[in-house]
């Protein structure tokens, strides 16, 4: 039987490795022709907070290293790619045994991190760092956003059971199997999406929707028919026509040994139905009857239905979770920081980076929570914690690799030493990210070259 790492890493199921900028192979062509493949790095990282977050969750690692695993073009590419007659055929057949060589550092999925700190760095030959750029934006990106916005449903929930719901309006196939990951790894309890159990182990969970309930002549009966169905934990929908009028219907089918074990209510004021339904559960000496909300939930409602005490055991999450709707992209960038063995800067307007190869050093305060990161360069001493850790070297995974469930445990403890200011919903204080004399003075320096 297949491993969740052989289900992860099936090669018919990768995009193609022209799932790319059409810049990164008319750069290849031109660094080719020069001959210049010296060693570079690269690192990627924030630019700034998305407005009303106070922090980001590290995610995607696990998918980046698949894919520079696996980096290669196949035949059938390479003819293509020949017959655009964009690129000369030399350099097309310099592509033919490619594969990634090099070394990858990086923050451990679900570290909390804040901008300027790099969430990975690339090192190797400079065509092998180049044309990796698009693909591992892409996914380091998209599981960030999901991931940091899952992260802050959580914290609202209270620990609460929540559920990734969002595979319907996901943005495409790929993103939604990818948010339930993410979320999960964030503090989800699990999925809808059966893939997302297949492929990552994630545990699913899953109800009924309005269809199967007008199906049927009678409400109680699509309950009572479902519930047999599935005896173990059926979870019955109770808003298609009237919410308390159905739960009055559980209420008579449980009495009569049915095996619901919970209701979920999808719209209205999901707070005032809560409480009208469990009165009527409590009441019938059902209190063993849970209460699943769902229907455009975040984690400002969340925190209000919270606040307000509403008895609702668990929440369904979707489509404002895994588009991260109030801030569905990050300013995020991969860039040069060294070329044969010269840190390099970039210096536009808004937009300069730090040279060289970074690593953060994180201090925590005597409550334990995270005090300051100082932004320094490799093999710098510093006080506090190095976040970011050697993956790969000479494009060998490193083992062992870490697994789904030890990052989701790693982005537990790392969402419980946030101050609190940070944890909140609203605006705090920046969180302190200093840059260490040795960073400010090699990138004057450059300045002063440039």
């Amino acid at each position: 039987m297949d491993s969740l790492e052989d289900r992860a890493l099936r090669p018919a199921e990768r995009p193609s490795t022209l799932l790319t900028d059409l810049y990164e192979l008319t750069m290849l062509q031109a660094y080719h022709a020069q001959r210049m493949n010296d060693i570079a790095v690269f690192e990627l990282f924030v630019r700034r907070l998305p407005p009303g977050r106070n922090f980001l969750v590290a995610a995607g690692l696990e998918q980046v290293v698949d894919y520079l695993a696996g980096l290669r073009f196949t035949g059938e590419e390479l003819d293509w790619l020949a017959g655009e007659r964009r690129f000369s055929r030399a350099f097309v057949d310099s592509l033919a045994g490619l594969r990634f060589t090099g070394d990858l550092d990086a923050l451990p999925e679900g570290t909390v991190f804040f901008p300027d700190e790099p969430i990975l760095r690339v090192t190797a030959p400079l065509r092998e760092a180049q044309l990796v750029e698009t693909r591992v934006m892409n996914l380091v990106h998209y599981e960030t956003i999901a991931a940091s916005k899952a992260a802050r449903v959580a914290l609202a929930a209270r620990g609460k059971l929540l559920v990734d719901f969002g595979l319907r309006r996901a943005h495409g196939a790929e993103a939604g199997l990818l948010s339930a990951r993410a979320s999960y790894l964030a503090g989800f309890d699990g999925s809808a999406t059966l893939e997302a159990r297949r492929r990552f182990g994630i545990p699913v969970f899953g109800t009924m929707a309005h269809s199967y309930v007008q199906a049927h002549a009678d409400e109680a009966a699509a309950f009572e028919c479902f519930a047999r169905s599935q005896p173990d934990n059926a979870t019955v929908l109770i808003d298609t026509y009237d919410t308390e009028r159905a739960a009055a219907k559980v209420v008579g089918l449980a009495e009569r040994g049915v095996p619901v074990a919970g209701v979920r209510i999808d719209s209205g004021d999901l707070g005032e139905h809560a409480r009208r339904v469990r009165a009527l559960f409590d009441d019938a000496g059902l209190d063993r009857l849970t209460i699943f909300a769902s229907g455009n939930l975040d984690e400002y409602r969340i925190e209000e239905l919270e606040r307000s005490g509403a008895p609702i055991d668990g929440y369904g999450v979707g489509t404002r979770m895994n588009t991260s709707a109030d801030a569905p992209f990050l300013d995020c960038a991969y860039k040069l920081q060294e070329y044969a063995g010269v840190p390099r800067r970039k210096r536009s307007e808004g937009k300069a980076t730090w040279p060289g190869r970074k690593q953060v050093f994180r201090r925590h305060g005597p409550d334990g929570c995270f005090a300051a990161d100082t932004l320094t360069l490799v093999g710098e001493a510093a006080a506090g914690e190095p976040l970011v850790v050697p993956v790969m070297r000479g494009g060998e995974v490193l083992e062992p690799r870490m697994t789904l469930e030890v990052a989701r445990d790693h982005a537990r403890g790392q969402l419980s030493r946030l101050p609190p200011a940070l944890r909140a919903l609203g605006p705090a204080p920046a969180y302190p990210v200093e840059l260490s004399d040795k960073l400010r003075a090699l990138a004057a320096e450059i300045d002063a070259k440039s």
